[in-house]
C-alpha cells in the first residue's frame, strides 16, 4: 500500500485556507502542517483543518513533499525559490510570478531540484470548461466577461494579473497553445493604483481571435465565455459551472424550418460535479506522486503570464480618450 505523501500550504488567508481543507481531507496525501506570516492566522486554520501551524516556512519545508502556495503575488517569487530549493514540489498560485525574469528563476529552480511545479489556473477545472471539452473544434473567435465587485485583497497588481489571465489562459489553452500575433487594449485605474478594467483583442498563430474584458470595479460578479467554431457556438457560465452547445440541425438546408428551435439544436453540457479547487489539488498531488496527471505546468503559467503582460504593455499604449469641449 502506498503511504500519502506529506504535504503542507503555504499562506492561509482568503484562499490558502480552502487549500488547507481540501488537503486535509483528500486520499493520497496527509496535511501536515500550515505556514502564514500571521501566526493567529495560521493556529485558527489548522484548528479549523485538525493540522498543524508551523512557526516558520523552513520548519515547514522540512516536514513534507509536496506545497500548494497562495500568498500575495508580489511574494511568489522568494516564497517559491525558497520552496524548490529545499526539493518541495509546487502548486503556485496564479500568475506564476509578477515578472517574467521571476517565473524563469522559479523554473530554473524547479529544473534543478526535478520537483513538479504547477500553476493554479483553477478555471482549467472549471465544470463547464471540461464539460466543453466534447464539443470543441477550433474555434476562431472568444469572448470572455469576467467583471467583480472591488475587494482591497488582489489589488497589489493590476486586474490582469488578479482576473483577466483567467481567460487569457483559457483562450492560449483553447486555440491549442498557438502563439499571440497582435495585442491590443485599453484600460483604466478607478478605485486602485493599478489598472482596475481593461478590455483586450488577442490574436493568435492560425487567426482564431480573443476578445476579454475583466473590471473588479463591477456591481455583480459574472464569469462568462463564448466560443464560436465551424461546428457551432458554444455558451458557457463559469460561475454556475454549466453551458450549451449550440449547432444546426443535421440535415438542415436554407429554407427549412420557421422557427430557431427548428432550426438549431441546443445541446446542453454535462460532465460530474466536482469542486475546481479539489480537482486541481488532486492532480497535483496525483503528479507528486508519479501517477498520470493533467496539471497546467509552470511553462504554460508563464505564457499565461507573458500574454497577461503583453496586455498591460498594450493599455500603456493606448491613450486614454479625454472629452472635449
Amino acid at each position: 500500500m502506498t503511504l500519502p505523501i506529506p504535504v503542507g500550504v503555504v499562506g492561509v488567508g482568503a484562499l490558502g485556507r480552502h487549500h488547507a481543507r481540501h488537503l486535509a481531507a483528500m486520499h493520497g496525501a496527509e496535511l501536515v502542517g500550515v505556514f502564514d506570516t500571521d501566526p493567529v492566522r495560521a493556529a485558527a486554520v489548522a484548528t479549523e483543518v485538525g493540522t498543524r501551524a508551523f512557526a516558520s516556512l523552513s520548519e515547514l519545508l522540512g516536514a513534507v513533499r509536496a506545497v500548494s502556495v497562495a500568498v500575495p503575488t508580489s511574494f511568489h517569487r522568494d516564497v517559491g525559490l525558497e520552496c524548490l530549493g529545499r526539493g518541495v514540489s509546487v502548486l503556485m498560485e496564479k500568475p506564476i510570478a509578477v515578472t517574467l525574469a521571476e517565473a524563469d528563476e522559479l523554473l530554473a529552480e524547479a529544473a534543478r531540484h526535478d520537483v513538479i511545479f504547477a500553476v493554479g489556473h483553477i478555471e482549467r477545472f472549471n465544470r463547464a470548461v471540461r464539460a466543453a471539452q466534447a464539443y470543441l473544434e477550433h474555434p476562431v473567435f472568444l469572448e470572455g466577461i469576467r467583471l467583480a465587485p472591488f475587494q482591497p485583497r488582489g489589488t497589489d497588481v493590476a486586474v490582469v494579473l488578479d482576473l483577466m489571465i483567467h481567460d487569457l489562459d483559457l483562450a492560449n489553452h483553447l486555440v491549442g497553445g498557438a502563439a499571440p500575433t497582435d495585442v491590443r487594449a485599453s484600460g483604466v485605474s478607478v478605485l486602485s493604483p493599478h489598472l482596475d478594467m481593461v478590455n483586450a483583442r488577442v490574436e493568435f498563430e492560425g487567426g482564431a481571435v480573443a476578445s476579454v474584458t475583466s473590471s473588479r470595479v463591477a456591481r455583480e460578479r459574472t464569469r462568462k465565455l463564448r466560443l464560436f467554431q465551424p461546428s457551432g457556438y458554444l455558451s458557457l457560465d463559469l460561475a454556475a459551472g454549466s453551458g450549451q452547445f449550440m449547432r444546426l440541425r443535421e440535415g438542415w438546408r436554407p429554407g427549412m424550418g420557421a422557427s430557431l428551435e427548428e432550426i438549431v439544436e441546443i445541446v446542453t453540457l454535462e460532465t460530474p460535479d466536482a469542486d475546481a479547487l479539489g480537482l486541481e489539488l488532486a492532480a497535483f498531488v496525483a503528479a507528486v506522486r508519479g501517477e498520470s496527471a493533467t496539471i497546467v505546468t509552470a511553462r504554460e503559467g508563464r505564457t499565461a503570464l507573458a500574454l497577461a503582460l503583453e496586455v498591460t504593455a498594450a493599455v500603456q499604449r493606448t491613450p486614454i480618450p479625454t472629452l472635449g469641449r
